[in-house]
């Protein structure tokens, strides 16, 4: 080690993790050796090699024996791979990303010398990105001006890193049972949110019913970028999980052949039923809807409409608009169950049709 005056021996240049030893602490120091050439590898040194000289300065053992760093990914780098990246937030539903991380020193034993640096939480607000723009002045000065931002942390174990490349991302510990347990549109709210190769990483880690969920909370154009990359097994596996209604509007967005892909890797039960809803025209009722739901003559009045309920032989959980029809059988308006509580028991209501893109309203008429 250098001794005051001397020029260093070594700078960090990053921190590596081992996720698949310990994803909560910081398993060595990456160091450039000022001896080394440009294309000479950093050199890895295990946090259990380093010690508190008597000046409270960090040092290394005597015993230390720095290693070329592997060029393999079984390390994280903090700097590389952490840093400015976007990150979801299990524990807040939300994408955030990176500015800064805060390292905790401890004693792995009260009565042992062996230290172990801890990884306690990242930094996503404004404290955290003045500190990266103040690198390099002194720590004093840097603590004083960051201290007048408000903290904005989220605790580490709260954290899924989002890898460009999903087969590294098992290199973290991810929650994935807290990420199954958001509600859909949260999810759907944070693939939006994610840039596309985030994007795709998270989709493709989730289970088949959760991505099922989510892929029908999204937009039909987000649809298909979501699925875009993955195979019709894939696909396949997802669509079956989805409400009939749903995957037929997904399978008709696509071309003939990538459809018909699709429909072949599905099981027979739920590809019939997806068959029979994309029989139908886009604005037809059947096309629009699930195999579960109520579509009546638009000259229905309400008396028709809570008859048809009390006989109704389906899921009567999955009914919540009824459906008017023209003579062709064609969808012309929508209504509401909420619409049928305005009816007075024994008054007639008379079905006012509006156009599908608009609520249906009930309008009230004389008795006939």
């Amino acid at each position: 080690m250098p001794t005051p005056g001397e020029a260093p021996w070594a700078t960090c240049a990053s921190l590596a993790v081992a996720p698949s030893v310990d994803a909560a602490h910081i398993h060595g120091i990456v160091l450039k050796l000022a001896s080394s050439k440009r294309t000479d590898k950093p050199s890895l040194v295990l946090i259990s090699q380093l010690e508190f000289g008597p000046d409270g300065a960090m040092q290394l053992r005597e015993s230390a024996q720095p290693t070329p760093l592997p060029e393999d990914e079984r390390f994280l780098l903090l700097e590389r791979d952490l840093l400015d990246q976007q990150i979801i937030d299990v524990h807040g539903h939300k994408v955030v990303r990176v500015n800064d991380v805060d390292l905790v020193w401890e004693n792995i034993q009260d009565d042992l010398p062996d230290l172990s640096l801890r990884i306690a939480e990242v930094e996503v607000g404004m404290r955290g990105a003045v500190r990266r723009l103040l690198k390099g002045l002194p720590s004093t000065s840097v603590d004083r001006i960051s201290s007048r931002f408000g903290a904005s942390v989220i605790p580490w174990d709260f954290v899924d890193l989002i890898d460009r490349d999903p087969a590294r991302r098992v290199r973290l510990k991810i929650e994935q049972d807290r990420l199954s347990k958001m509600h859909p549109s949260d999810i759907a709210d944070i693939l939006e949110e994610l840039a596309p190769a985030e994007r795709h990483a998270l989709f493709v880690s989730l289970d088949e019913e959760v991505a099922a969920e989510a892929l029908e909370e999204v937009k039909p154009k987000m649809q298909q970028s979501l699925i875009e990359s993955l195979d019709s097994e894939q696909i396949a596996g997802i669509v079956e999980e989805m409400d009939p209604g749903a995957a037929a509007d997904l399978l008709s967005e696509l071309t003939d052949e990538r459809s018909e892909a699709i429909l072949e890797e599905m099981d027979p039960e739920e590809r019939q039923e997806v068959e029979d809803l994309l029989e139908f025209a886009g604005n037809s009722a059947a096309g629009r809807m699930t195999t579960e739901y109520l579509a009546l003559p638009s000259s229905a009045l309400a008396d028709h409409a809570i008859a048809a309920l009390r006989e109704f032989e389906g899921d009567i959980d999955m009914i919540t608009d009824i459906y008017l029809l023209d003579e062709e059988e064609k969808i012309i308006a929508l209504v509401p169950l909420v619409q049928l509580l305005l009816a007075a028991p024994g008054t007639p209501w008379r079905i006012c049709p509006t156009a599908i893109s608009s609520p249906a309203t009930w309008m009230p008429t004389a008795a006939r």
